[in-house]
């Protein structure tokens, strides 16, 4: 049994991309952050760090493997599967340039740039000016990178794919549009196309309350 805990946000929508690209069942499990049941005592349990998602794994002999953060999770069922990862080399290594490149540089930027201008208590120009014009910096860095591949790290859909969605699929968030960056906008539409990201999609989408 795999179950996931997650909610309709950039980094949760990965774990459930990966699932159906790869064929597995899983029962996923709505832990609303908007009402902040990330940070009641029996999610803390799940994850000390107080995020979505989480994976559970019980199939696996002994006890169950609780993994917290995306891309964890996405290295552990691409290798739990020997899919959307490659086995070795350079190929191998392109898939965690990019995963890396996004930990470290898109998402803390997306994320960054969206709280500023949308849930900060009080204005901050200057904070705002600096993580909306590094998001776009680095979407234009994605762009380069597109430009000379169909995929974000070579010829082959891959785990580096699905990390980079989740924040590109809330981009309105942060605030940034695909209008300076077309082989971003043409690799986007691909992979929404895709349908395993449209199931996904709508199963995260249904966690979100209808009031």
């Amino acid at each position: 049994m795999l179950d996931i805990y997650a909610f309709a946000t950039p980094n949760s929508i990965k774990v459930p991309i990966a699932l159906e690209e790869l064929g597995l069942a899983y029962t996923i499990h709505g832990v609303n952050v908007r009402k902040g049941e990330q940070k009641v005592p029996s999610f803390i349990k799940l994850n000390p760090n107080a995020k979505v998602p989480v994976l559970v794994d019980s199939e696996r002999h002994g006890a169950p493997l609780v993994l917290t953060e995306s891309a964890a999770i996405l290295i552990y069922l691409a290798e739990k599967t020997g899919k959307l990862l490659p086995a070795a080399g350079e190929e191998r290594a392109r898939v965690f340039e990019q995963l890396f490149f996004h930990a470290s540089g898109l998402g803390p930027a997306f994320g960054q740039s969206g709280f500023f201008q949308r849930q900060a208590s009080e204005p901050q120009p200057l904070a705002i000016q600096r993580f909306s014009t590094e998001a776009k910096r680095t979407l234009g860095v994605l762009d380069g990178f597109l430009a000379e591949r169909r995929f974000i790290a070579g010829d082959d859909y891959t785990i580096a794919d699905i990390a980079h969605f989740g924040w590109l699929w809330r981009r309105e968030f942060a605030g940034v549009t695909f209008d300076e960056t077309p082989h971003v906008a043409r690799w986007y539409e691909d992979v929404a196309a895709r349908p395993a990201v449209e199931r996904a999609i709508a199963r995260v989408n249904a966690l979100i309350p209808q009031d």
